[in-house]
């Protein structure tokens, strides 16, 4: 017996760095196995080429975002997000991109989900991953997004219009504590590997920060340079899934790139120095406070995530950290920190709610704010063979 395919209403939307797949929350299956099942076909996963659906290939090309209209007095609409493997069966819904929630403003605008109002729209998230608001500030012409501009972003061609995202009290995004160890630093024993130093932040992500040269890196290494290293890939996965295992996001550190492959998030970080981005481009070590790498999905990062700018801003706030360690007493003091990351500069500003001398409990960030750019790409049906749900 032959099944029809069934169709359902999508957008693919640049967010930042990212693109991700925006379906609205009541055209698609219920939270569940059969919207997992319908996400992963849509997408053509698992494929390492995703040759059969909507996905790109790459940790930052195969994302989805599920948008609604809210019923919350704080906020304009939901937003859930998904990070869709291309390796296995799996969407790791644990955490949230910043750089898709940039464009989740854009999304709200032009579907209707918010009065349009000009020349700026605020569009207040509940992303509801980390269960936080995320306020947007778009900019808006004629009742529609505008999307030219001259705001520029590094790993992104050409210009656009600046939209504004603040995450709002972003600490304890997923383990509910700012340091989810209780420490500014720790240590994992790898034995013959070495002992590294490592601080796991919570702030719009986990991350946990390691400082490179304890990896046998320089800390500006491209991503493909990184990626050519298997042996450095596989002890960076190695400590994420430690420290996966030691804040209880997964019961065992064997498990966790299977059961949690995006969350935690983690990196490097080194002093600031200069380095030549892939376009050929020289980035001075006086634009930036430190330069750094992340990874996601056991690949590494081409540019930089928006939550891992938001968690790097947090680290740098807090005495003791591998971030803070690597900054200038100058930049220590500074409310906005440039992270030199591969293909250039992320500014973030933070901003705090009361002294470190006070503590570094939830209320300690206040604000972390971040700029991005936003485009629909295309807005269309995608098919799905009706199998898919038997």
């Amino acid at each position: 017996m032959e099944f029809p395919n069934i169709s359902i209403p999508c957008h693919i939307i640049r967010g930042g760095t990212s693109k991700g797949v925006f379906f609205k929350e009541n055209e698609i299956p219920a939270p569940g196995p059969e919207q997992d099942a319908f996400i992963l076909r849509a997408f053509g996963s698992p494929d390492a080429r995703q040759i059969d659906g909507l996905g790109g290939a790459n940790s930052l090309t195969s994302k989805v975002a599920i948008v609604g209209v809210s019923d919350r007095p704080d906020a304009d609409v939901d937003y859930t997000f998904g990070q869709v493997s291309f390796a296995a069966t799996v969407i790791d819904w644990k955490g949230n991109c910043g750089n898709i929630s940039s464009a989740v403003g854009l999304y709200a605008v032009d579907m209707n989900m918010v009065k349009p109002t000009e020349p700026f729209t605020t569009v207040r998230i509940y992303n509801t991953n980390t269960d936080k608001i995320i306020r947007a500030t778009v900019p808006v012409k004629g009742g529609k997004t505008v999307t030219s501009g001259d705001y520029v972003i590094s790993g992104v061609p050409g210009s656009g219009a600046k939209i504004t995202l603040d995450f709002l009290q972003p600490s304890g995004s997923v383990t509910k504590k700012l340091l989810p160890t209780g420490n500014p630093m720790d240590t994992v024993d790898l034995g013959e590997k070495g002992v590294f130093h490592v601080s796991m932040v919570d702030a719009g992500n986990p991350v946990v920060f390691l400082d490179a040269r304890e990896l046998g890196l320089k800390g500006t290494e491209l991503p493909t340079e990184v990626e050519g290293m298997p042996d450095k890939l596989g002890l960076i996965e190695e400590i994420r899934s430690i420290m996966a295992e030691r804040v209880g996001i997964v019961a065992d550190r064997h498990q966790a790139t299977k059961l949690s492959p995006a969350i935690p998030k983690i990196g490097f970080v080194s002093p600031a120095q200069d380095f030549v981005n892939p376009d050929g481009v020289a980035i001075p070590k006086e634009s930036m406070d430190l330069a750094a790498r992340l990874c996601s999905m056991q690949k590494m990062h081409r540019a930089y995530m928006v939550t891992g700018g938001v968690c790097t801003g947090a680290a740098s706030k807090i005495e003791g950290t591998v971030v803070w360690q690597m900054l200038s007493e100058q930049a220590r003091k500074k409310d906005v920190l440039n992270i030199g990351h591969p293909y250039g500069i992320m500014d973030v500003d933070i901003h705090l709610q009361h002294p470190a001398s006070q503590g570094y409990d939830e209320s300690y960030i206040e604000s972390v704010g971040v700029g991005r750019t936003a485009r629909t790409i295309l807005e269309g049906r995608v098919y799905v063979p009706a199998e898919t749900f038997m």
